[in-house]
């Protein structure tokens, strides 16, 4: 099984552990971290490797909002990064009791890739085409992304679980 974290993060895995499919052939990730496991999945099959499932966890879904939203939070993560950062989680864990995360270096770049990738339906049904089981987990509660979009573009492709009154991290406590 192959995790990556979402943005900023490091080592949260944990708070996913009752959904993440333990196998050598599941590759997951959380909000940014679902992204890099998209792109991991396509890589390891254009290679001839053997992925059997994609597990995205409250995938990172901006692809609706307009570019003034994105330039704000551009502008806001210049400006203050450690602000822009502790008011990111905690509206992650809102309206649930904040766990422990830990946390890595940023760079803009990645805010820029997280706020500027387009989840692509073709190229979701050709890792389903290939046999590619993919599994997506949006909480009802969650304040990041853009939700109701989310779950409408991958209903098409994936078998969704909304989880009632999840935060972004899916957590319901």
């Amino acid at each position: 099984m192959k995790f990556y974290s979402g943005f900023s993060l490091k080592k949260e895995e944990y708070l996913f552990n009752e959904y993440i499919k333990k196998s050598e052939y599941t590759a997951c990730g959380f909000s940014y971290g679902a992204i890099k496991a998209l792109k991991y999945t396509q890589e390891e099959l254009a290679c001839g490797n053997r992925v059997d499932t994609l597990q995205l966890f409250s995938p990172a879904f901006f692809q609706t909002k307009d570019s003034k939203f994105k330039r704000l939070q551009l502008l806001s993560y210049k400006k203050n990064e450690e602000a822009y950062l502790k008011q990111f989680i905690d509206a992650c864990f809102f309206p649930h009791a904040k766990k422990i995360v830990e946390h890595l270096k940023t760079k803009v770049e990645e805010l820029e890739e997280l706020l500027g990738f387009e989840w692509d339906l073709q190229e979701l049904q050709e890792l389903e085409d290939k046999g590619v089981k993919i599994e997506v987990y949006l909480g009802s509660e969650d304040k990041i992304i853009d939700l109701e979009q989310a779950r409408e573009l991958f209903l098409k492709v994936a078998t969704v679980t909304y989880i009632k009154n999840a935060n972004h991290f899916l957590q319901t406590n």
